[in-house]
């Protein structure tokens, strides 16, 4: 699954309410506290851990992957 975010990074807090793997951010604290939750195939205790583009986030056999968004091809000063 893809999680598509806004800006460069996500917190991972926020990542696992956007991805819908918990319900609220007390469950987010919970489950990542607990060691619960690997990011990029390690234990991550951090809420606020940074996520970016093609992190891969996992909890309880379930995973998400960060997707962010593509860049304007014709954006930018010339």
């Amino acid at each position: 699954m893809k999680v598509t975010i806004r800006d460069e990074y996500i917190k991972l807090g926020q990542a696992l309410k956007l991805a819908g793997f918990v319900q609220s951010g007390v469950d987010a604290k919970y489950e990542i506290e607990n060691g619960k939750v690997l990011v990029n195939g390690e234990v991550e205790t951090r809420r606020g851990r940074k996520l970016r583009d093609s992190d891969e986030v996992m909890l309880d056999g379930r995973t998400f992957t960060i997707a962010a968004p593509q860049a304007d091809s014709g954006a930018g000063l010339q």
